[in-house]
């Protein structure tokens, strides 16, 4: 049986989607939003942050007092999950979520429930996910990482209602959201995995 996804103070799980495409009508961004469109409200707080929304000259200069990545920095380090979405440019992730994640801490998503979404212009680009990006995430001291989704161009269409996926694509979406939703919701109170890591009891005790 799952738990209940609040902690004990009663709170709502905080979900963040950090989106890393730098275009300004972004099927990316509109995954993120989909995803984030997934998870119930009466259980979960969500919020989106785009990267190109940040100061350019802050996230490049990785200055983490400017006031707006600030705040997105301390968003991350508030949230009991992540969504990290970003287009595969020349088989890797964007510059601007490898800007971002340089300026969080080392160990940022420690205990954490990361969802890794991409886009692309074709399937070939699909293991950008495992090869180039997971390594990173998995660095910075995530609990759990969920299976990689990307979706290509040629699986989604915009409309006035959002994004629409092709039915393998959003079958293999939805479950990865699935699986993501229910890792956060199973998130231990206190953090017993991840970095830094934490002090252990002895064997004996």
């Amino acid at each position: 049986m799952l738990a209940r996804p609040f902690d004990k103070s009663g709170r709502k799980l905080s979900v963040v989607a950090i989106s890393g495409s730098p275009s300004p009508a972004s099927t990316t961004a509109m995954l993120a939003d989909y995803a984030l469109g997934q998870l119930p409200a009466r259980s979960f707080h969500v919020r989106h942050i785009r990267l190109r929304d940040i100061d350019a000259a802050a996230l490049l200069g990785a200055r983490p007092d400017e006031a707006g990545l600030a705040e997105a920095i301390d968003s991350i380090e508030a949230a009991d999950g992540i969504i990290v979405a970003t287009p595969i440019y020349k088989a890797a992730y964007s510059g601007l979520l490898k800007a971002f994640l340089d300026v969080l801490p080392q160990f940022g998503l420690a205990g954490k429930t990361v969802l890794q979404l991409a886009t692309g212009g074709s399937l070939a680009h699909v293991l950008a996910l495992d090869y180039a990006l997971r390594p990173v995430l998995q660095s910075m001291g995530a609990r759990h990482i969920v299976q990689s989704t990307f979706v290509a161009a040629g699986q989604m269409q915009r409309s006035d209602a959002g994004l629409v996926l092709e039915q393998e694509a959003a079958t293999l979406l939805n479950e990865a959201i699935l699986h993501f939703r229910h890792s956060v919701m199973l998130a231990p109170t206190a953090t017993l995995l991840g970095h830094p890591r934490p002090v252990r009891q002895h064997a004996a005790e």
